[in-house]
């Protein structure tokens, strides 16, 4: 063994102990009782579980003769001080377990299998491939995943457009020889190996690539396909935020499991709707072909029309040739990101209407107006409209110059172009100009403030955002506005903000705001 597979070994074992309390030993031996590599807690014998897993070879050979597993058994029992768990690696490596006596085999199971996988990458790597044996905590990073908080702060990062960090993990589930694992690797290292090897339970990957100048970190999760790790699969689906679902366009069978292994999805993520990328892996082999293109696409329109709410794609690939591997996972990482983006707007749709109905409980009516420079674009309007959707609008007035929506729960929304403005009963008013690529502001603009200031009452207040591209010199345009003369003359709020890329997310944190300006008046 390579100096370079020891250190593999001694971190991934050490790693494993430290992270499961559970586990006294870890021992990988060959079917003479040989000890390949291993780690243990100060007070396990390590021959005697070497001695073990020599007597235990003979009917872990037996269980895969009897039971067609040829290269995979595995077996458990009691000992008066330990429980002993085994896997074998294949016809000659096992990799023992000991813990402790009160340990549940069920539920490190999953873990150990993890293990095992890891442990087969080792043993068969060549002398250029490239190991990942970070261990992950099942239950830790489930719940790290969930943090509502974490995700918020993903999304205003993505505001910014480019610079943001997002991390998310990723399943890869599918029939067994699709080529889920040769897809994983030809993203991660960028290799191909024709020599096939079933994943043993679970394989775990970290990669992350470039999209639209943000960083997005994959926690990857090859999930194995055998039927006998069906039972632990819903501990790796647990906190999965995207997937694919793979299958091999050679083979009609597993194109039509695709939905057998939706469902799974569904049912182990207790109905959760995440984004799901299918996958027509080994298009090289054109000549083999048994599903088309267009089947695929069929699928996927089949699959969207059945379970509302939940985005799915189709895309063709190569593991082979790498070709379309990486549009792939750019794919995954797109709705991803946009399904986060639902999820917070969601948030933020609910966080408005409280705010509302407070000032509604407060004041019996609330009349917010927004000022545009075009009929046809008003977000701040829009978004209003869809916060309230509850309540039924009793009167409206739509035309080019003029849009009244007046709510039964007492909101009224005005809209009113630069030239129509009528806000002398307005609580508050919003109005956005567009900056971008404009070195000065123009003089229409500083006449509509002007308006504003003078007719809105006091005690009001007015929102100003100006959206603004890279080139913008936003401490010029707030010396070429300069109004803070005519705001001393009338207790006016009168607040600008910036409006970037994301100008609908922001436009929510504005609303806010406001909201909370005219609660402390």
């Amino acid at each position: 063994m390579s100096l370079n597979k020891k250190r593999l070994f001694n971190e991934l074992l050490t790693n494993f102990l430290l992270i499961y309390e559970d586990v006294d030993a870890l021992i990988v031996s060959d079917h003479e009782g040989f000890i390949i590599a291993g780690q243990k807690r100060a007070s396990i014998d390590m021959e005697l579980v070497s001695v073990l897993t020599t007597l235990l070879n003979p009917i872990l050979e037996r269980i895969r003769e009897e039971f067609a597993f040829k290269k995979f058994g595995s077996a458990s029992f009691d000992t008066e001080n330990n429980r002993l768990l085994f896997i074998s690696i294949d016809e000659k490596i096992t990799l023992s377990v000991v813990l402790d006596t009160l340990s549940s085999i069920d539920k490190i199971s999953p873990y150990v299998y993890f293990l095992a996988e890891k442990t087969a990458q080792i043993i068969y790597a060549g002398e250029s491939d490239v190991i990942q044996v970070k261990i992950p905590n099942f239950d830790t990073e489930s719940e790290s995943l969930k943090e509502p908080e974490r995700i918020k702060d993903q999304i205003y990062q993505m505001r910014l457009d480019s610079g943001g960090i997002y991390k998310f993990k990723f399943i890869i589930v599918g029939d067994k020889a699709v080529g889920k694992s040769s897809i994983v690797r030809r993203f991660v290292e960028n290799k191909f190996s024709l020599d096939y090897r079933s994943t043993l339970g679970l394989n775990v990957l970290s990669h992350s690539l470039k999209f639209y100048g943000n960083e997005v970190y994959f926690s990857l999760w090859d999930v194995g396909a055998q039927e006998y790790f069906k039972r632990f699969r819903k501990t790796y689906y647990v906190g999965a935020q995207a997937a694919f679902i793979v299958f091999d366009v050679c083979i009609r069978d597993s194109f039509a499991n695709m939905k057998v292994w939706y469902k799974e999805i569904e049912d182990f993520l207790d109905k959760k709707k995440i984004p799901i990328v299918i996958v027509g892996n080994k298009i090289d082999l054109a000549d083999q072909r048994s599903v088309s293109y267009k089947e695929g696409i069929e699928l996927v329109e089949e699959l969207t029309k059945e379970n509302i709410g939940t985005h799915f794609s189709y895309i063709e690939t190569s593991a082979l040739t790498g070709e379309n591997i990486e549009d792939a996972f750019s794919l995954i990482a797109y709705h991803y990101i946009m399904k986060s983006k639902e999820r917070e707007e969601q948030k933020l749709k609910e966080s408005l209407m409280d705010q509302i109905n407070s000032l509604l409980t407060k004041r019996g009516k609330l009349t917010i107006s927004f000022i545009t420079e075009s009929p046809f674009w008003s977000p701040g309007l829009q978004i209003l409209n869809d916060v309230n959707i509850l309540c039924e609008c009793e009167k409206l007035i739509e035309d080019k110059d003029k849009r009244l929506y007046e709510y039964s729960n007492g909101l009224i929304i005005n809209n009113f172009l630069f030239d129509k403005i009528d806000i002398k009963d307005s609580d508050g008013v919003f109005v956005i100009f567009d900056a971008r690529k404009k070195k000065h502001i123009e003089q229409k603009w500083k006449d509509v403030v002007m308006n504003i200031i003078s007719n809105l009452k006091e005690n009001k207040v007015a929102l100003i955002g100006v959206r603004v591209s890279d080139e913008t010199d936003w401490s010029n345009i707030m010396e070429e506005f300069n109004v803070n003369q005519y705001l001393e003359k009338k207790m006016v709020s009168l607040l600008f903000f910036k409006i970037g890329f994301e100008y609908r997310l922001e436009i929510y944190d504005q609303l806010e705001v406001m909201f909370n300006t005219i609660i402390n008046l």
